[in-house]
């Protein structure tokens, strides 16, 4: 075998080592993760459940998740519970026995906070993905751009016709940590890129960016992904009616 077949069979075996590796590689770290954080729940919840009502007592082998779905229900009935009238009773009264601890109050009510605009508001969100000149001229960096709110910061710097925008920079590969900024409105740059979308291009540093042809605009003006787009949101074709004119003629 000649050097030139043997580096083109080495080329071949390394493309289809890399394409493997790209296949099985999201792959394994998305099942590493998924199991670690069962595995997680489980070492918190399964001690607290009574011998008598655990698989693990009366089977040779532990079952995972089963911690996890006790802790779902739980999780569940409280929500449950703290919706009607006594639920809202009790969490207030605990709220208010929190609120009187100087260290305990700060923490709780940050997180609480947190939470509740996460998880129940997501009208208070990151709405954008932008663009800001930073950390000199003709260097970008990108932002996730919340809401206009009326805040003490807006009346301490107003400028009229030019509000001041809360963004965050991410840092590249964590995009959990990174700086919050107050920016001119006129000074950000906003794309069209959705959040998941900028997530990934952060998290990639770059590698995993949109492709703006694969999208088009829809009724309300935003975009739409045309790899996969939301039910109804796509233009249906006009059928054809028959109608005499496109009758053959006899």
């Amino acid at each position: 075998m000649s050097d030139s077949h043997k580096t083109s069979a080495m080329a071949r075996l390394r493309n289809y080592f890399l394409a493997g590796f790209v296949v099985c590689a999201p792959l394994a770290i998305t099942a590493y993760i998924a199991w670690s954080f069962v595995g997680w729940v489980d070492s918190w919840v399964k001690p607290y459940i009574p011998a008598r009502y655990s698989p693990d007592t009366y089977l040779p082998f532990p079952v995972p998740g089963f911690g996890l779905i006790v802790a779902l229900i739980l999780v569940t009935l409280i929500g449950f519970l703290a919706a009607n009238i006594v639920g809202r009773a009790v969490v207030g009264f605990g709220e208010r026995l929190l609120g009187r601890m100087p260290l305990v109050r700060g923490i709780y009510g940050s997180l609480k906070q947190i939470f509740e605009t996460v998880l129940s508001n997501r009208n208070d969100m990151f709405r954008q993905v932008g663009l800001v000149e930073y950390p000199r001229k003709d260097v970008w960096s990108l932002v996730f751009v919340a809401g206009e709110k009326h805040t003490e910061i807006n009346e301490k710097l107003d400028v009229e016709g030019d509000p001041l925008l809360g963004v965050f920079m991410p840092c590249t590969p964590n995009p959990t940590t990174g700086f919050l900024m107050y920016v001119r409105k006129s000074e950000i740059v906003m794309l069209d890129m959705t959040i998941e979308e900028g997530a990934r291009l952060i998290v990639s540093a770059g590698l995993v960016a949109p492709d703006p042809k694969k999208k088009i605009k829809g009724p309300d003006g935003r975009l739409i992904d045309l790899a996969n787009p939301p039910a109804g949101t796509l233009p249906q074709p006009a059928r054809k009616s028959r109608t005499a004119s496109s009758r053959p003629n006899k």
